[in-house]
């Protein structure tokens, strides 16, 4: 759970009256709370701190500009994905010297914009794309420096989705691969080689399966000195789950620790790579009840939030605590939450029981990851608005979409 508790009957986030916030702002919304994202950081910094590391926020986990910015003030780097997220770490005072760039399907645009910014590294995820990379620094007279993303097969107990570290996903190469990539690398002329990467999944609830991987990368680093091919660093990735439910996950010292222990003996920089374990518990979502539906077989809270709004528990049947803002003295009675979305699908919990009435408000709670950033426009309804408690102060850090941006990009056939 975030920092959420009943006083006087009244549900408070980070000391903050949810009530109060619910009637000055046009729900639905995203409230964080900055001290949280702090703390989080803080502590992956802290369990750090002995070793040669360099933590790369998980920009795809929560792009906000705010959080963004926020987090490269207290000295963090990042991992990006696209063009986009590069830009907009750039653009929010990232340092480009601390970005890790992944992905699959990183285009000749993309590589061009990073080697303009002079990245930190690549991690590069086929062969195609290490010979493109090659072949663009080679036109830009640039050198780009890489690591190879290795699938160490290790299965982890997570949803299929969100599993990236075996043979059948499309991320990473093989062993195998891998090495007969690293030799070529050695003949690219604009190529050079820094570290070895794995990431194998999200929602990891402690640090056993890194642990096993590591052990199978660090094999490969030995292999590879034998080729008089030397790594800096090994990227571990991100993946560390939080607490939705009843799931037993490790705090982020003990999983630093475990990782620490392990690499202490080396001489290899640690980068990791977290995004739900420092936003994730940082926000929730405020919704208003609209209707209250009763049928003979179901009853349906119905509330003004969306599946385009906040999709994890259609998407991946995640659950998330949904919780009263206030506690009313009215027996409880038993309903899905449900939005206004044509979609069966667009739900947010099932069979849950709660004491309301129209016109109450609710909260979902631990949406800080996954959530704003994966809201769409489908059914035509706008982007929510997102606010932050900085200081103690509610503030805005992104205003709801209006019907004319929503409406801004197209053309009517006239």
């Amino acid at each position: 759970m975030t920092s959420l508790t009943y006083n006087d009957d009244i549900l408070y986030f980070n000391s903050k009256n949810i009530l109060q916030i619910a009637k000055s702002y046009q729900t639905p919304f995203y409230l964080y709370s900055e001290n949280i994202i702090i703390d989080n950081l803080n502590e992956y910094q802290t369990s750090l701190q002995d070793i040669d590391s360099l933590i790369c926020y998980s920009v795809k986990a929560n792009s906000s500009m705010y959080i963004l910015s926020l987090l490269s003030k207290q000295g963090c780097g990042f991992d990006i994905v696209s063009g986009g997220e590069l830009l907009k770490v750039i653009k929010a005072g990232g340092d480009p010297t601390k970005i890790v760039f992944s992905g699959v399907g990183k285009t000749e645009e993309e590589i061009v914009m990073a080697l303009d910014q002079n990245i930190y590294c690549f991690n590069v995820e086929s062969m195609s794309e290490l010979y493109r990379l090659n072949n663009i620094a080679c036109d830009k007279k640039k050198e780009a420096k890489i690591a190879i993303r290795v699938n160490p097969e290790i299965n982890i107990d997570s949803h299929p989705y969100i599993t990236t570290g075996m043979k059948d996903n499309k991320f990473g190469v093989s062993q195998t691969e891998a090495m007969a990539m690293y030799k070529n690398a050695l003949s690219l002329s604009n190529i050079k080689i820094i570290g070895i990467d794995f990431h194998i999944g999200s929602q990891i609830e402690d640090a056993n399966p890194y642990k096993e991987s590591i052990l199978k990368v660090l094999e490969i680093t030995e292999l590879l000195k034998k080729e008089n091919i030397s790594i800096n660093h090994i990227d571990i990735g991100g993946g560390l789950g939080i607490k939705y439910e009843k799931e037993n996950i490790s705090s982020i010292s003990n999983f630093i620790e475990n990782i620490v222990n392990l690499l202490s003996k080396t001489d290899l920089k640690l980068i990791v790579e977290p995004g739900r374990s420092i936003v994730g518990n940082s926000a929730i979502l405020v919704t208003r009840v609209e209707y209250l539906k009763k049928t003979n077989t179901k009853n349906f809270i119905i509330v003004d939030a969306g599946m385009n709004d906040f999709i994890r528990p259609p998407l991946y049947g995640a659950f998330h605590s949904i919780l009263e803002v206030v506690n009313k003295k009215i027996p409880a009675e038993t309903y899905d939450v449900v939005g206004p979305i044509c979609e069966s699908t667009d739900f947010f919990g099932k069979e849950r029981n709660f004491k309301v009435e129209e016109g109450d408000f609710l909260i979902i709670d631990n949406v800080g990851a996954y959530g704003s950033v994966l809201s769409s426009n489908y059914n035509l309804r706008r982007k929510p608005l997102e606010l932050m408690i900085i200081n103690d102060e509610v503030q805005v850090i992104r205003s709801r979409e209006t019907y004319d941006q929503l409406l801004s990009n197209e053309k009517t056939n006239v």
